[in-house]
């Protein structure tokens, strides 16, 4: 809907003029810069609808998203309103992806996912100490279901 908008902002404008609900020009500038951050999350969000997630695969989307947040942050031609709010949205992700780290659920379907194990987190440069004690938990588990 966002890209029909702005491919007719003057005919929105036209529309909208009579109740003083057009945008203004820097309104319209502002909705074209948040048309490919908010395309990320809209793609991710249908990602998820369409599939049955899995732990396995929600990590990588998520890291996908933050991968692309952490670029338009970066990225200069963004005014500061849009870096402003990729920087709430990042930091919102993160505060819900680092809970992700406390679930033993979470560390168990990563590391004993048949697709993922340790490499994911190797080639995501995860930190080596993360991967060890994730490493090390589910081998203790292993260790409980075999003796029990």
């Amino acid at each position: 809907m966002l890209d029909c908008m702005l491919e007719h902002c003057g005919a929105v404008n036209a529309v909208t003029q009579w109740r003083d609900l057009g945008l203004r020009k820097y309104e319209w500038v502002i909705l074209g810069q948040l048309q490919n951050i908010l395309k990320i999350l809209k793609d991710t969000t249908l990602y998820f609808l369409c599939a049955t997630p899995n732990l396995a695969t929600v990590i990588p989307a998520m890291d996908h998203v933050d991968k692309m947040l952490t670029s338009y942050l970066h990225n200069k031609k963004y005014l500061l309103s849009i870096h402003l709010a990729v920087w709430l949205a990042k930091k919102t992700l993160n505060w819900y992806y680092q809970l992700t780290d406390r679930s033993h659920t979470y560390q168990i379907s990563m590391v004993l996912h048949p697709k993922h194990k340790l490499s994911y987190f190797k080639a995501a440069q995860w930190e080596d100490n993360w991967m060890k004690l994730r490493s090390n938990f589910v081998q203790r588990i292993q260790m409980f279901v075999l003796v029990t």
